[in-house]
């Protein structure tokens, strides 16, 4: 009896500390699930912003919550060999892809519905999707239109304030990391494909520019550069601009074998974790958070070091703990329950469940 009594205890001891808790895989299945039903309108095969519909200022989800929705379908795909979660994304996708001058790529918005601006950074992180896909899967298209996004990415691209990537098409007032960062990561992951020089000189040249404008001495990076005010810098930092940054430099030194890209990202992992790691969790958007993971996944593979990944899990487990909906089983401190922020959470699952 008294055998009983203790296995029960620590039954429950077990489930108070959390670790009865669903597995990291399951989580991001629910989590895909509460997508589809909520989020995911069949008739149109488009997403909604969010879920509760008389706050959305538009009938469907913005191109970024796509961005991030076709990393986490990659990463689903990844962990579930043999299952598709990625068509009905790109399908979705294809329907914001505007082919105007210079170059074709992808509007902020539904083509059919308005016509709207295309941004450097959104067509960069479904580009980074793509690649990552052609290298797990072959499949020819999704390293065509890796390319494609290329192009239309470096139109952004002159020598005001010493080089770099404008955020948006037909903006000349802000340079960011959130476009210059994930432009290397797209540049390098061709570089990878193609072994044409071209990508990895474009890599190494806005690699240089983001670290002369806006790399802070801790290891995270400044938001924006701004050509029009005399170069002022916006000194906000976010968990996605350190994320990019961090994989850039583990990337540049797989290609280069050159030992300080690896001493350098293993800097800026450290600031990112001494600048947003706080209570047991990374003070930013989950999305944000989500590409923060990559950079400290592709680190840990580099380095073994599984502090970073140990900090992410301890938040991941957090916000499941506390921030989810019993109902929808959406994440998120608002009624309202935003695409973006599942795709994020989707993601960060999906990779802890595959380290």
């Amino acid at each position: 009896m008294g055998s009983k009594k203790m296995t029960v205890t620590l039954w429950c001891l077990l489930v108070a500390g959390g670790l009865c808790a669903q597995s990291n895989r399951q989580r991001a299945a629910v989590l895909q699930k509460a997508v589809d039903q909520y989020l995911y309108e069949r008739k149109t095969g488009l997403y909604i912003q969010t879920s509760d519909r008389t706050k959305n200022h538009n009938l469907h989800a913005d191109l970024w919550g796509l961005c991030g929705l076709i990393q986490a379908a990659n990463e689903m795909e990844k962990l579930n060999p043999g299952k598709s979660y990625m068509s009905p994304v790109v399908a979705a996708i294809n329907q914001y892809y505007d082919p105007i001058p210079p170059a074709p790529g992808y509007a902020s918005y539904v083509v059919k519905e308005r016509r709207e601006d295309r941004y450097y950074d959104d067509n960069q992180w479904i580009g980074i999707a793509y690649l990552d896909a052609y290298t797990r899967t072959g499949k020819k298209w999704y390293l065509e239109k890796g390319a494609e996004i290329y192009q239309f990415m470096m139109t952004g691209y002159d020598t005001v304030s010493g080089g770099g990537l404008y955020w948006k098409e037909g903006d000349k007032t802000t340079k960011n990391a959130c476009s210059n960062g994930p432009g290397i990561l797209l540049a390098l992951q061709l570089y990878d494909a193609t072994h044409k020089k071209g990508y990895l000189d474009t890599a190494k040249l806005l690699y240089s520019w983001v670290n002369k404008y806006l790399r802070c001495g801790d290891g995270v990076y400044w938001d924006a550069l701004k050509p029009e005010e005399n170069n002022r810098i916006d000194s906000a930092a976010y968990t996605y601009n350190t994320g990019t940054m961090l994989e850039a430099n583990v990337k540049l030194y797989h290609i280069t074998k050159n030992v300080q890209y690896l001493k350098e990202a293993q800097h800026i992992a450290e600031g990112g974790y001494q600048r947003f790691f706080r209570k047991g969790r990374f003070h930013s958007s989950y999305w944000f958070n989500a590409v923060l993971l990559r950079g400290y996944e592709a680190l840990y593979k580099a380095d073994n070091n599984k502090k970073y990944i140990n900090a992410m899990q301890e938040y991941a487990d957090k916000v499941w703990w506390n921030d989810r909906d019993s109902i929808t089983n959406m994440l998120g401190n608002r009624p309202e329950k935003e695409l973006l922020g599942q795709a994020g959470m989707i993601e960060i699952y999906a990779r802890l469940a595959g380290i």
